[in-house]
C-alpha cells in the first residue's frame, strides 16, 4: 500500500511553527520602542543597538550549531530562548545592559528556529514544487505577525507593554508540540523522496560543499551582499516604520498605534500574497529574474514610505512593501539550495542568515544615528535607498547556470 505524501503535513505544520517563532516576536517588537523610550528615558540609538549588537555576539552560532542538529531540535531550542528572552523584557527596570544581553537571548533563538530549521526541512521534502512549498511555509509568518498587533495592542493598552511582552513569549510553547511530533527533517524519517517521488532526485546526490568551497565561490559572494542589502533595508523600514510616521505628523500616541498596527497588518497580509505568488513564479520561471524583480521593489518602497501623512493613509506603501517583503526573505534559501544543492543548504544559510541580520539591525541602527544628526529621516532613508539599490544590482549580476544544474549535468553525462 502505497503511503500519502508526508510533505503536506510538513508544510502545514512548518507553516504554524515559523508564524510562532518569527512572525510574532520579529514584526511586533518595534511597537514597544517608544515605551521603552518614555519608561526608561532611552535614546533612540540606545533601543536599537540591542539588536545589531547582539547579531555581532552570535555571528558563530550559525556556522558552529546548525549544520550538527536536526532542524526539529534546533527549533525548541531556539523558541525556549525566545520565551525567556520575552519574559526577560517583560520585567526590564532601566538597565540597559540587561536590555542587550536579552537581545543575545532572542537573537541566539532567531538562529536556531527562524528561517534556518524550516528553509532546510522544506528543501530536503520538494524539490519540483520548492518554491511554491516555501511560500506557503512563509505564509505563516505574515498570518501570525498580522496577528500581533490585535494581541498587543489591547493588552498594552489595557494592561501594561509589560503584559503584552510576557504573554508573546508564553506563546512559543505552541511550537513544541508541533515540532517534536509533527515534523520530521527529511523524506527518509518517513521512507519517502522528495515531493513523493519513486526514487530520490539527482541533486541528492550531490556532495554537501564545505564552507572553504562555499567562501570560494563568486555566486555565494554575491548572492551573500545582495541578499545582505536588501535585507538591510527592510529591517530599516521594519524598525523605524512608527517612528518615521511620528515624525510625519503621527504625534497622538493612540493614533500613533492605530496607524502603525494598520500598516504592520496590511504590509503581513501583502506579504502571504508575495510569498505566495513569488513562490509559483520561482518554480515556473528563472528564479534570478524573479528575485532581482523583488529587490528593485523593495528599493522603490522607501519613497513610498516618506510619502505616509495624517491627511493620507498608509494602505500603498503597506500593500507594495508588504508583497516585496514577503518575497525578499523567502527567495534566499530558495536561490542558495538552487546554487549549491539542498545538501549545502544548511551550511550556506548558516552563514548568509547570521550575515543577514547583521544587516538586518546594523542598517537601522545607522538610520537612527543618522536620524540623530540630521533630524529627519530624508537622509537615512536616501541612504537605505542606495543600499536597496546595491542589493538589487548583485543578484543582477548571478550567473544564469547554477553549480546544481552543472553538477547534475556531469552526473547524467558520466551516468
Amino acid at each position: 500500500m502505497v503511503k500519502s505524501f508526508y510533505g503536506k503535513w510538513i508544510v502545514l505544520a512548518s507553516c504554524l511553527t515559523f508564524g510562532i517563532s518569527v512572525g510574532l516576536p520579529y514584526y511586533n517588537m518595534p511597537f514597544f520602542y517608544d515605551y521603552y523610550k518614555n519608561a526608561f528615558h532611552w535614546k533612540l540609538h540606545d533601543i536599537t543597538l540591542g539588536f545589531p549588537l547582539a547579531a555581532l555576539l552570535t555571528l558563530w552560532v550559525g556556522p558552529l550549531l546548525v549544520p550538527r542538529f536536526s532542524p526539529r531540535k534546533l527549533l525548541v531550542a531556539g523558541t525556549a530562548l525566545t520565551l525567556v528572552a520575552f519574559v526577560g523584557f517583560s520585567q526590564m527596570t532601566g538597565n540597559i545592559t540587561v536590555y542587550y544581553f536579552l537581545w543575545f537571548l532572542y537573537t541566539f533563538g532567531y538562529i536556531l528556529s527562524g528561517p534556518i530549521p524550516h528553509q532546510i526541512m522544506v528543501s530536503h521534502w520538494y524539490r519540483r514544487n520548492r518554491g511554491s512549498a516555501m511560500g506557503i511555509v512563509y505564509v505563516g509568518v505574515g498570518l501570525v505577525g498580522a496577528a500581533g498587533p490585535w494581541l498587543i495592542r489591547p493588552l498594552t493598552e489595557t494592561y501594561s507593554f509589560r503584559t503584552a511582552l510576557l504573554v508573546v513569549g508564553f506563546v512559543m510553547v505552541a511550537a513544541w508540540p508541533v515540532a517534536l511530533f509533527v515534523l520530521k527533517d527529511r523524506p527518509s524519517d518517513m521512507g519517502q523522496f522528495a515531493d513523493g517521488a519513486a526514487q530520490p532526485p539527482a541533486e541528492v546526490h550531490i556532495e554537501p560543499r564545505s564552507f572553504a568551497y562555499l567562501l570560494r565561490q563568486r555566486p555565494f559572494w554575491l548572492l551573500l551582499i545582495g541578499s545582505l542589502c536588501s535585507i538591510g533595508a527592510i529591517g530599516a523600514i521594519n524598525q523605524h516604520m512608527k517612528l518615521v510616521f511620528a515624525d510625519q505628523g503621527f504625534t497622538n500616541q493612540s493614533q500613533l498605534n492605530a496607524e502603525w498596527s494598520t500598516a504592520t497588518r496590511w504590509i503581513l497580509w501583502s506579504s502571504i500574497v508575495g510569498r505566495l505568488l513569488i513562490g509559483r513564479f520561482s518554480d515556473t520561471i528563472s528564479m534570478k529574474r524573479v528575485m532581482t524583480a523583488t529587490y528593485f521593489i523593495v528599493a522603490a518602497t522607501i519613497p513610498l514610505l516618506l510619502s505616509v501623512r495624517p491627511s493620507g493613509s498608509p494602505y500603498f506603501f503597506a500593500v507594495v512593501f508588504g508583497f516585496a517583503m514577503g518575497a525578499d526573505y523567502m527567495l534566499i534559501p530558495l536561490m542558495a539550495a538552487k546554487q549549491f544543492g539542498v545538501n549545502s543548504l544548511a551550511r550556506a544559510m548558516a552563514v548568509i542568515l547570521p550575515v543577514n541580520t547583521i544587516g538586518q539591525t546594523w542598517v537601522p541602527l545607522g538610520v537612527s544615528l543618522l536620524r540623530e544628526k540630521f533630524g529627519s529621516y530624508a537622509v537615512p532613508m536616501d541612504v537605505v535607498l542606495v543600499v536597496a539599490a546595491i542589493g538589487a544590482i548583485s543578484i543582477l549580476l548571478l550567473p544564469p547556470d547554477t553549480v546544481v544544474d552543472r553538477s547534475i549535468q556531469v552526473a547524467a553525462k558520466t551516468g
